[in-house]
C-alpha cells in the first residue's frame, strides 16, 4: 500500500466526469448526505461544520489512500459543492479535459482555451489566490501542495454556489476550501 502523501496516477484514480452545475461523477448537486454516503458505498466520513453552519463531510475512496473528497452541504443539508483531492481523489474530467492533480501553470492555458472554445471568452475570473475558475461552469481551480510542487484541487459547486466562484470574500465556497494547501 502507498504512503499518504504520495500522489496516484491517473491510471489508479476512479475516472469521473463533470456536467457543469449538475453532477460531478456519481454525485449530483441536491443530493443529501446519506444519498452521497450510499452511491460511494465507503464508511460513515469524518464530518464537522464551519463556523456558519456549513456542514462539510471528508471521504476516503476505494483507490484512495487519504482523503479523495470533500463535500459540503448547504443550510438545507443538500450538496452544493465537492472539493476533489489532488493526490488521491478521482481524475474528474470536463469535455474530456482532466482537472485534478495537474501542474496549475499547465492547465491554464488549457482551460482557458476550452472555455473560449465554449464561446465563453469573458467567463474566465481568477480568484484573490491566482486560482482559476468560471462562475458559467461552477468550477474553480485551487491549487494543492503536492511535497515541494502544487498540484489542482477543483472546487465544484451547484447553480446556487456558482455566483462569484473565484471571489474568496463574495462567492460561496467556503472559508475552509480557501485554506487547503495540504
Amino acid at each position: 500500500m502507498k504512503r499518504a502523501g504520495i500522489v496516484l496516477d491517473d491510471v489508479e484514480r476512479l475516472q469521473w466526469d463533470f456536467t457543469p452545475l449538475v453532477s460531478v461523477g456519481p454525485l449530483w448537486f441536491g443530493m443529501s448526505h446519506d444519498e452521497v454516503v450510499a452511491e460511494l458505498d465507503t464508511d460513515v466520513p469524518s464530518s464537522g461544520s464551519d463556523r456558519w453552519g456549513v456542514r462539510r463531510a471528508w471521504f476516503h475512496l476505494p483507490t484512495s489512500y487519504g482523503s479523495a473528497l470533500t463535500t459540503y452541504y448547504a443550510g438545507s443539508g443538500r450538496l452544493s459543492c465537492i472539493a476533489v483531492d489532488a493526490l488521491h481523489g478521482p481524475q474528474v474530467t470536463m469535455e474530456g479535459l482532466p482537472l485534478v492533480g495537474r501542474v496549475p501553470s499547465e492547465l491554464a492555458d488549457v482551460f482557458v482555451d476550452h472555455m473560449l472554445s465554449r464561446g465563453l471568452p469573458e467567463a474566465v475570473r481568477s480568484s484573490q489566490y491566482g486560482d482559476l475558475g468560471a462562475d458559467e461552469v461552477g468550477l474553480v481551480l485551487r491549487a494543492q501542495r503536492a511535497g515541494d510542487i502544487l498540484l489542482t484541487r477543483p472546487v465544484f459547486v451547484a447553480r446556487e454556489w456558482a455566483d462569484c466562484v473565484c471571489d474568496v470574500t463574495e462567492g460561496y465556497v467556503p472559508d475552509e476550501e480557501w485554506r487547503v494547501y495540504c
